[in-house]
């Protein structure tokens, strides 16, 4: 875990840098506390990505538990009585 000081922000070129090298965000702070975090592009589109993974996954669960999900075998033999 990268944590550096709002003053370093001014150096905007290494910053970037470090962002492009680590796979993690960067947590900044200002006078002691969490201010904000920042990333490079790559690493924020992955972590959009997994968050929608895990979206899925949990909407999945949700119907599972309220019964509306189907044997995968089952769904698969509906399919093709329909499109047979």
């Amino acid at each position: 875990m990268q944590i550096v000081p709002i003053r370093d922000l001014r150096n905007t070129n290494e910053i970037s840098e470090r962002c492009r090298q680590s796979a993690e965000p960067i947590f900044v702070t200002k006078n002691g506390y969490g201010d904000m975090v920042i990333m490079s592009m790559e690493t924020y589109e992955r972590t959009v990505a997994m968050a929608e993974v895990y979206r899925k996954l949990m909407q999945a669960e949700a119907e599972m538990d309220a019964g509306k999900a189907i044997d995968g075998e089952a769904a698969f033999a509906a399919l093709k009585a329909r499109y047979r």
